[in-house]
């Protein structure tokens, strides 16, 4: 299969190029396309056959549940059921955004879609691009990150075509999305509001609107005995090719444990690459030997830090690096979102020092 590239502007998508992209998803073909999170690789979220299409493409386990994607908040009623008061209250907050909410579905959504659960996640993205192709597809596009499964996720489209070249139709390319991380998952289906996978709308966001949040004990925790309420989040995910490792403690500690596994890793020959900060870059370059040393951003900028974290996964990916350090990060607002994908892309692997 030739994977079509087309190239579309976020602030005045090409109509043309929306509707074709839109035809493809009707007839059961699939797309990559930018959302205000990360690219997303989109399906007709109402096609069982499109979604399997989806599970192939990525290698994708089956059980791990799509997120179906609206661009009208009263397409939510045609595909769930009930609609309880905290959906619309979360909506009226954060709609458009990168907010997804599990509801239980209805029959209009195929067991495909939804990894075989009776739940079905809902989400209604802000991006131009992203919205005016859901229109076009017929409203109902379910999209998962665009990369092959367990791999970073894609913030251009050039890593989307290097994960999907030659398996999926088209890549609208609009450019660097703007926040880095995926949505911000919320069961809503239980007695209590439950964070399912944290993002950008946060614990303390949320409870503005709901009160009380409860927080799922496997999003940071690795030998937590529950057992996950969503499939997907048993899966490693966000991974790079290297062997990433976590390092926690307070900062001059971290830093010298960070510099001597370094030299101990070059001198067997791997490729070395270290995840600092604005504040301890300078630090590295002085005294470390690794042969790639990438800053975040600063500490201060969460924002800037979760734009950044996969493209530096994938640039270490790039460089051929064989062995990865990162200093860990505070698990509290949007720090928690950018440990859980650091922790889940180092496969839970952290030295505490």
């Amino acid at each position: 299969m030739e994977t079509i590239l087309e190239k579309i502007e976020r602030d005045a998508p090409d109509r043309e190029k929306i509707r074709r992209a839109g035809k493809i998803l009707q007839n059961g073909g699939l797309v990559a396309f930018p959302t205000e999170t990360v690219y997303g690789l989109g399906g007709d979220a109402l096609n069982p056959a499109s979604s399997r299409r989806i599970y192939e493409a990525k290698g994708r386990p089956s059980d791990n549940p799509l997120i179906v994607h609206i661009c009208r908040w009263e397409d939510i009623y045609r595909i769930a059921d009930p609609v309880p008061e905290a959906a619309y209250r979360l909506a009226q907050a954060f709609w458009p955004g990168p907010l997804t909410m599990i509801l239980n579905k209805r029959d209009a959504v195929p067991l495909e879609t939804t990894g075989g659960l009776d739940t079905v996640a809902v989400r209604f993205p802000s991006d131009p691009i992203a919205r005016a192709l859901i229109d076009a597809a017929g409203g109902f596009v379910a999209a998962p990150s665009a990369n092959a499964s367990g791999r970073p996720s894609p913030t251009v489209a050039e890593y989307v075509r290097e994960d999907l070249d030659g398996r999926i139709d088209m890549i609208l390319d609009g450019g660097e999305v703007g926040i880095g991380l995926e949505s911000t998952i919320v069961d809503l289906t239980g007695p209590e509001p439950m964070i399912l996978r944290p993002g950008y709308v946060t614990k303390e966001m949320l409870e503005t609107v709901l009160g009380s949040v409860d927080v799922d004990k496997t999003i940071l925790e690795k030998d937590c005995k529950l057992r996950p309420k969503a499939p997907g989040m048993r899966y490693r995910h966000y991974a790079p090719r290297g062997v990433l490792t976590v390092v926690e403690g307070m900062p001059e500690q971290v830093a010298a444990y960070i510099e001597e596994k370094s030299r101990a890793a070059r001198s067997r020959g791997e490729r070395v690459g270290i995840i600092a900060t604005d504040e301890s870059e300078s630090r590295y370059r002085a005294r470390s030997s690794a042969d790639s040393i990438k800053s975040v951003g600063s500490r201060t900028d969460e924002d800037a830090v979760a734009r950044s974290l996969y493209r530096i996964l994938r640039e270490f990916d790039d460089e051929g690096m064989t062995v990865i350090y990162s200093e860990a990060f505070a698990q509290s607002g949007l720090g928690q979102a950018i440990m859980n994908r650091l922790l889940k892309a180092a496969g839970h692997r952290v030295e505490k020092v």
